[in-house]
């Protein structure tokens, strides 16, 4: 099958564009640059400015699937209000890009999967929530409300839309993880601001599974929770990290010194959502390590990315 990855050159999106060539599908990803390498005969690479239409949407035509993970990273830098702008726009920008390019084509992919993030519920405290809790409140729920919204308009040309709510994305390579493994390091690590905050995640490598997954169960659409099994708090977490690192996780950075340095963007280390992947489980999609642990295990153990 020939599938579209737009985003597919950053953390979460290469090992997605891997895994999926690895399986014998014919992957074209959409980039704002080209890479110098990694193109095979599997593996091909177009240019797209992730806003307007161009050559690229030639590239569409015919697909059995387009997935999009294109978007600013949300902890890159301190939210202002520019920083801001950019984490909307490059999400609400790249899908509308994509939806009205399917809408020119005649040979329609009939599957669209779309990034999202759990961010959608706002802080929910200890609450379970699944695919049918309503948004939140606060920026991010803002963010992957109006995101959502653009990828749904493409249900009008008869396409099935996908939106991954993502948890925390795990890698020892990159995001929240390769920042937090450091302290730990050096005997310094423990949990942030008051510890109570709830942690669902997701392994990087997994996330290539679950696209897998939906492109083959017909059933899935709409908004799909993407996460581990085993949400965590945020002292678990560390207490966990600091067990698979041998070292200790006593050291807790207060909320006010969090504040200080990140602003507005420490709301995304202070609060978060104990989300239930239901419709993944309900589909029969089986986690390769649904608790923290071994995950992590096999993170920072035995190599896997």
């Amino acid at each position: 099958m020939k599938i579209v990855v737009a985003g597919g050159t950053g953390f979460a999106g290469c090992p997605v564009v891997r895994r999926l060539a690895q399986d014998g599908h014919d992957l074209l990803v959409l980039s704002r640059t080209l890479p110098r390498s990694e193109a095979s005969a599997s593996i091909r690479f177009a240019l797209w400015d992730a806003k307007t239409p161009g050559p690229w949407v030639a590239c569409l035509e015919g697909a059995g699937a387009v997935v999009n993970l294109t978007g600013e990273p949300i902890a890159a830098r301190r939210w202002t209000a520019l920083q801001k702008q950019k984490i909307l726009s490059s999400r609400v920008d790249s899908t509308r890009a994509l939806v009205r390019a399917i809408g020119q084509l005649r040979a329609k992919p009939p599957l669209l999967i779309n990034a999202s993030g759990l961010g959608y519920y706002g802080d929910t405290g200890g609450v379970p929530v699944t695919e049918s809790q309503g948004r939140g409140s606060g920026f991010l729920a803002d963010v992957c409300g109006a995101w959502e919204q653009e990828a749904l308009e493409a249900r009008a040309t008869g396409v099935r839309v996908v939106l991954l709510r993502l948890g925390m994305v795990l890698a020892r390579d990159g995001g929240a993880l390769r920042k937090m493994i450091p302290p730990f390091v050096f005997f310094a690590g423990g949990p942030l601001g008051s510890g109570r905050q709830w942690m669902s995640w997701i392994e990087r490598s997994e996330m290539a599974g679950v696209i897998r997954f939906v492109i083959e169960r017909a059933e899935l659409e709409g908004p799909v929770n993407v996460c581990a099994p085993g949400a965590v708090t945020m002292a678990q977490f560390s207490a966990v990290l600091g067990k698979v690192m041998d070292r200790p996780s006593w050291l807790k950075v207060p909320e006010s010194a969090l504040r200080l340095l990140l602003g507005e963007m420490a709301t995304v280390l202070l609060t978060g959502q104990r989300a239930v992947p239901e419709k993944l489980e309900r589909a029969g999609y089986r986690f390769r390590h649904p608790e923290l642990e071994p995950a992590l295990r096999a993170m920072l153990c035995e190599g896997a990315s």
